[in-house]
């Protein structure tokens, strides 16, 4: 795999110095290319703001509250008997109704799954009673969600639609308490257990340390030692009477939840960059070109080589600095879909049925990231327009859906990139590239073009060259992909989907 020990961001002051970089990082000091696997990113610091934007793991009691929170979202038919076109009055009886139904599946399952605990939700004859209770599974599985955006698929929604309906003020006087408490974060961990001061305990960055990349068996060990070490000494300086090991080693794994997101998903788009700058040149618009143009293949619009290269890059950029800030967006989002101010409604938006709704704060957040990024490249290509609470983008968890994606469609790519030497080493494979696509390097070369070319092009629904239809056009190349030249290659290296 591609892991690396370090990661972060990665600004420069102007766009040539950034290109310039990047292709110097691409070699060793003796001016040797460097695999893929081996590129590292500057680390981010752990800063207390930071980690107000990372949730505190699960433990293994809150665990088995997140599986009764899942099946009760399995079993529950919320949104399709809340979501339908109705009368105002109706809709709130309804979502009133739904709402208790949700309470009493979510209750039955805990008295199957703990009678002594789960007898004392059923024998109260109001949920107001167990307003904690309700209100703290809904935070397990929103905090859950952040840590594992791959998890809860298809109950995730559901549960922030509901939470969404239970904020309003009239449903929140029907039922009688709220359903929405803040999502529990390293932070704020901390501070309830009085010990805020390992925030800036110089071991906190060795016990966090990720230990990736190709090392050897004696750096592997001294590296583990470390944090054995590290972590050791934490959990003796800080428990006490109040604050248990485990405690300790619960936020010491939080944070190393924190890092190992960050590696995994900045990483792959860094990679792809670099990917570009080495097989492609900005000012060399010889063949292979990136240049496009209007109604050749699905290309929406024209770029010339120079165009396409910057437009790739800085859209590559872009979602690396997202990538970066996306715990802080997840947070922005839950307080955009759950604030009681800022009401949605129900709206055909071409792709069915969705809740249209203003998104403030990831906005604002949206417009920083963008800022930065487009102070860093220079010049910009394209439209600079995010679109956020239209029929593109309906809501926040659009958004944050659309962009969970980045990293599932980079990473096949890249596997199968890295991939194509292991397979070459088989002659029968070797001959078949040789002759049909003149060798390895110029089958990564198609493959890479091919993408950098028809994944930017502009086939997203308003036209693609806006900052999400960027990421639609990426995916629509995705969909397509069994009907490559290069489909073969995918599978002998293991593709499976993205």
């Amino acid at each position: 795999m591609y892991y690396s020990s370090s990661y972060g961001n990665y600004y420069r002051p102007k766009a040539r110095h950034h290109f310039e970089d990047v292709k110097n990082d691409m070699e060793d000091d003796d001016g040797e290319k460097k695999q893929m696997g081996e590129i590292s990113l500057p680390d981010i610091p752990l800063t207390e703001e930071r980690l107000k934007f990372v949730p505190i793991r699960l433990s293994a009691k809150e665990r088995a509250v997140l599986a009764l929170v899942n099946s009760s979202l399995h079993v529950s038919e919320y949104t399709d008997n809340v979501d339908i076109w109705t009368h105002t009055s109706t809709k709130i009886d309804r979502i009133h109704e739904e709402l208790n139904d949700f309470f009493r599946i979510f209750s039955g399952l805990c008295c199957a799954a703990d009678f002594t605990q789960g007898e004392k939700l059923i024998m109260s004859r109001s949920f107001k009673d167990n307003a904690r209770v309700f209100a703290s599974a809904c935070e397990i599985g929103r905090r859950n969600k952040i840590m594992n955006p791959e998890k809860m698929r298809s109950t995730y929604g559901k549960l922030m639609w509901l939470l969404q309906d239970a904020s309003r003020p009239r449903i929140k006087e029907m039922i009688g308490f709220d359903c929405k408490i803040d999502i529990v974060t390293v932070a704020s961990y901390l501070e309830d257990k009085k010990i805020s001061d390992l925030l800036q305990d110089p071991n906190l960055e060795i016990a966090t340390k990720q230990i990736v990349g190709q090392l050897t068996t004696e750096e592997l060990n001294e590296m583990t030692n470390q944090k054995k070490n590290a972590i050791q000494s934490l959990t003796n300086k800080y428990a006490n009477e109040h604050v248990q090991p485990d405690d300790i080693l619960r936020v010491i794994s939080s944070i190393d939840d924190y890092k190992s997101f960050l590696v995994s998903n900045r990483l792959p788009v860094e990679i792809m960059i670099r990917y570009l700058t080495k097989y492609f040149d900005q000012n060399d618009s010889q063949p292979p070109s990136l240049a496009i143009t209007a109604g050749t293949s699905t290309a929406c619009f024209s770029h010339s080589h120079k165009e396409q290269f910057v437009f790739v890059l800085q859209s590559l950029i872009l979602w690396r600095e997202i990538m970066g800030e996306m715990f802080r967006l997840w947070f922005l989002a839950d307080q955009d879909l759950l604030s009681s101010d800022n009401q949605y409604r129900l709206s055909d938006t071409g792709q069915g049925m969705n809740r249209l709704q203003s998104c403030p704060h990831v906005g604002r957040a949206m417009s920083q990231i963008l800022s930065k990024v487009q102070s860093t490249v220079g010049s910009w290509v394209g439209l600079s327009v995010v679109h956020l609470g239209d029929r593109d983008v309906p809501n926040a968890l659009v958004f944050i859906d659309k962009y969970t994606q980045v990293t599932r469609i980079l990473t096949p790519i890249i596997n199968t990139i890295e991939g194509i030497d292991r397979i070459c080493e088989n002659q029968h494979i070797k001959s078949m590239v040789d002759e049909k696509f003149d060798g390895p390097e110029k089958l990564k070369r198609r493959i890479l073009r091919d993408f950098f070319r028809h994944g930017f092009d502009g086939s997203g629904d308003d036209g693609g060259s806006c900052i999400d239809g960027r990421l639609t056009s990426a995916w629509n190349w995705c969909s397509r992909i069994e009907k490559k030249a290069y489909y073969d290659i995918f599978l002998l290296t293991g593709f499976t989907g993205f």
